[in-house]
């Protein structure tokens, strides 16, 4: 067979095995937990299949691996801003940082500002 074949194949069989691992898993803990906890009825192995899939499809998918893409454009935009601020500026932002900021400022950097 071709690589790429080869490669399809494998993370069929791959996510084949994770969905046949976890089916189980979250029926056992529907069954478990929710007619305790909320008086819902318990599901089938084919349900809770149904479930892992919706919540993928809701949720995107699982996050087993780190996605590229996600935050870039915010990590981009605050190099750039840091790229055009002075000196005085970053160690302003520094201390800032270090000393927390919002409600959870101490209370030390408080009475400084003041």
């Amino acid at each position: 067979m071709k690589r790429p074949v080869k490669m399809f194949v494998g993370i069929a069989i791959f996510w084949l095995i994770v969905f046949a691992g976890f089916t189980p898993a979250v029926m056992y803990l529907w069954n478990w937990l929710m007619p305790a906890v909320f008086g819902l009825h318990i599901i089938t192995y084919w349900q809770a299949f149904g479930l892992m899939g919706l919540s993928w499809l809701l949720f995107g998918g699982p996050r087993m691996f780190p996605r590229g893409g996600r935050g870039d454009h915010w990590r981009h935009r605050m190099r750039e801003r840091w790229e055009q601020m002075s000196p005085e500026e970053r160690e302003k932002f520094r201390s800032g940082m270090r000393h927390g900021c919002g409600p959870w400022r101490k209370e030390e950097s408080k009475s400084a500002e003041v």
